[in-house]
């Protein structure tokens, strides 16, 4: 049986479609991987220490904007994040 978590990490890393994800579901997966985040207004910058770059997302009535989860698994695809799981 797959739980939530593993549902989720398929649906941003695997997904055909990066609509209908959970804005909160999105930031607990990034803290999961290892993430520390900045907020300032309703921006959240997301970073990690040994990386230069940063994600910078907002909310979209509580849901995460498909082109920003995009963005989070070609992120994730270029840093090589997974590679320790």
């Amino acid at each position: 049986m797959v739980n939530g978590d593993d549902r989720l990490a398929r649906r941003i890393l695997y997904g055909r479609s990066a609509a209908n994800i959970r804005f909160n579901d999105l930031v607990t997966y990034l803290r999961r991987l290892g993430f520390k985040e900045r907020i300032k207004g309703s921006h959240h910058i997301f970073y990690m220490d040994n990386i230069q770059d940063q994600l910078n997302l907002q909310p979209s009535r509580g849901q995460a904007k498909a082109y920003q989860v995009q963005q989070v698994r070609k992120y994730i695809e270029k840093h090589n994040i997974l590679r320790g799981e």
